[in-house]
């Protein structure tokens, strides 16, 4: 029999010969005024900014909300307070199934929730390219089996890192964070995610008015999309020095010491 023991982000795996950590994976129901809203499978920690960085990123809240356990104390939920800006509907969860949506409406959604991103700031290319080494990353390094998403000053300061199963509940955790720390909108602060890029990340770091996102891995031809209609620097492949700017490269400046 193998054994499974939780230890939070983390669990110990028992099994014949051998033992492992494994990233934790549950269910999260977040609810809106006791209502429940979505259901999401995130690492443990962090929820209430989960729900809010979640609600926010769908064009559903502006600003921070009171959120916490429900009022049934169920587990595994976090109830945040409304109202809601708008009523959502099946077609507003990209995240969950762009079933019916072609690009082009994902886009004009996306528009509604968002405007085009102000310009600046300038940073550095060898900073851009070096940020992802600046993640921490504590339980990706027991386990193996978390994303991360940070947030940087245009300095290359880490001011809020968050790990998750799900890339996109990383950044949900970071924008969250952030909302209730007054600093949504995100400009001229920049995001950072361990993985590849895809159109929700590129459209919750959109929303929430983030002028650069950099990632480890490659875009989406979505994701690219997105971000040139929002005015967005994307950039990808992010490692060994290099990087690749695929949308707005006017924030992007030479690196320290190099032929403008």
């Amino acid at each position: 029999m193998t054994e499974v023991r939780l230890r939070g982000a983390f669990a110990e795996v028992r099994a014949p010969g051998f033992t492992d950590e494994v990233a934790v994976e549950d269910p999260l129901e977040i609810r809106v005024d006791g209502r429940a809203l979505a259901i999401t499978m995130r690492t443990p920690g962090h929820d209430e900014e989960l729900a809010l960085g979640f609600l926010h990123g769908e064009g559903l809240i502006d600003g921070p909300r009171d959120a916490g356990p429900p009022a049934d104390l169920a587990g595994n939920t976090v109830d945040v307070t409304g109202p809601l800006l708008r009523e959502p509907d099946a077609r507003s969860f990209y995240t969950s199934s762009s079933c019916g949506v072609c690009g082009k409406g994902a886009l004009e959604e996306v528009a509604v929730a968002s405007d085009v991103v102000a310009p600046g700031p300038v940073l550095d290319r060898a900073l851009v390219a070096d940020l992802p080494e600046r993640l921490r990353q504590p339980t990706f390094t027991r386990t193996g089996g978390l994303h991360a998403t940070g947030l940087f000053t245009a300095d290359g300061e880490l001011v809020c890192v968050r790990e998750d199963v799900g890339r996109h509940n990383a950044m949900d955790k970071v924008i969250g964070w952030a909302l209730r720390e007054g600093l949504v909108p995100l400009h001229p602060h920049v995001l950072c995610v361990s993985g590849r890029l895809s159109f929700e990340l590129v459209q919750k770091a959109a929303v929430a008015g983030a002028p650069l996102l950099v990632g480890v891995g490659a875009p989406t031809s979505l994701a690219v999309s997105l971000a040139d209609d929002r005015g967005l620097t994307l950039c990808g492949f992010a490692r060994g020095g290099r990087v690749n700017v695929y949308t707005a490269p006017e924030r992007i400046g030479p690196s320290s010491g190099s032929s403008p």
